[in-house]
C-alpha cells in the first residue's frame, strides 16, 4: 500500500544558511502538488532534499518507504549539461537505467519502448539528433521521455514549464496530468499561477518558511500570496549561519 511522503519540521540549506524553514507536511500518494513563492523561497531546496541532494540541518524527510534512487526528478534547464555528445534515443534510453543498473543491456524490447516514449512526447523521428542540437522545448521533451521509462512512483519537477514555448507547455502538462491519473504522486514547482490554480489540486506555498500548504484555491489565495511577498521583502541575505544542535 502506497504510503504519503512526510516532512517533520524539515530544515535545509547550503553551507549551514537554511532554504527551508521548518516545514512540515505530507504529499499524499497519487496527489498532484504545486510549490509556488517567490524566487529564492526554497523551491528547488525541498526538491533537491527529497532527493536526498543535500542534507538536512533539521527535522526529518519519510519517503514512505521508498529511496531516493525510486523517485524521478527533473532538475532546471539551466542545471543540465547538453554539450555532451549523446543522440536523443540514447539520452532517453538512460531513462532504463533504473532497472538495467550500470552492466544491464539493451533488448529490442527496450529499444521498442524507448521509441514509444519519444512517440509519446512527439519527438519521432529525432532519434538520431544531437541533443546539443535542439531547441529548448525539444530538450525538454527528451527529459520527459526519459522520465516516462523512468517508471517512478513519484515524480518531482523543478520548473517544467519556464521558458517553453506553449505548445511544449500543454504538450509536456498532459504528460504530467497523465502520471497523476494513473496513480503517481507529482510534485511540481511552477511560477504559473493561474496554471497552478487551474491544473493542481494541492499547493504549497513557501517563502523559505511554510505560507500555506492544502487545496490549491486556499493555498494561493490573495491574502497568503500577498503574506509570501511581505516576508520575501524581509530575507537578510546576511544573517548568521544556523548555530542549530544537529549541525
Amino acid at each position: 500500500m502506497p504510503r504519503p511522503i512526510v516532512l517533520r519540521d524539515l530544515t535545509a540549506g547550503y553551507n549551514r544558511h537554511p532554504a527551508v524553514h521548518h516545514l512540515s507536511g505530507r504529499f499524499e500518494p497519487g496527489s498532484l502538488t504545486a510549490v509556488a513563492g517567490p524566487n529564492g523561497s526554497g523551491k528547488s531546496t525541498l526538491l533537491k532534499a527529497l532527493m536526498g541532494f543535500i542534507s538536512t540541518m533539521g527535522g526529518s524527510v519519510d519517503l514512505g518507504g521508498l529511496t531516493p534512487r525510486q523517485l524521478a526528478y527533473l532538475p532546471q534547464m539551466a542545471e543540465i549539461d547538453r554539450t555532451f555528445p549523446v543522440s536523443v534515443l540514447d539520452m532517453v534510453a538512460l531513462g532504463h537505467w533504473r532497472t538495467l543498473g550500470a552492466f544491464g543491456r539493451m533488448d529490442g524490447r527496450l529499444w521498442g519502448r524507448t521509441r514509444q516514449a519519444l512517440e509519446a512526447v512527439g519527438l519521432s523521428g529525432f532519434e538520431d539528433r544531437p541533443i546539443g542540437s535542439l531547441s529548448a522545448g525539444q530538450f525538454q521533451r527528451v527529459l520527459f521521455a526519459r522520465m516516462i521509462l523512468q517508471d517512478a512512483p513519484v515524480i518531482l519537477l523543478d520548473e517544467p514549464f519556464t521558458a517553453m514555448d506553449t505548445r511544449t507547455s500543454r504538450d509536456l502538462l498532459e504528460v504530467v496530468l497523465a502520471w497523476n491519473r494513473s496513480g503517481r504522486t507529482v510534485v511540481a514547482v511552477i511560477h504559473d499561477l493561474d496554471q497552478a490554480r487551474e491544473h493542481f489540486p494541492q499547493a504549497l506555498l513557501m517563502a523559505r518558511e511554510p505560507v500555506a500548504w492544502g487545496a490549491t484555491r486556499d493555498a494561493l489565495s490573495p491574502a497568503n500570496l500577498d503574506r509570501a511577498r511581505c516576508m520575501a521583502e524581509a530575507w537578510d541575505d546576511k544573517a548568521q549561519v544556523c548555530q542549530g544542535s544537529d549541525l
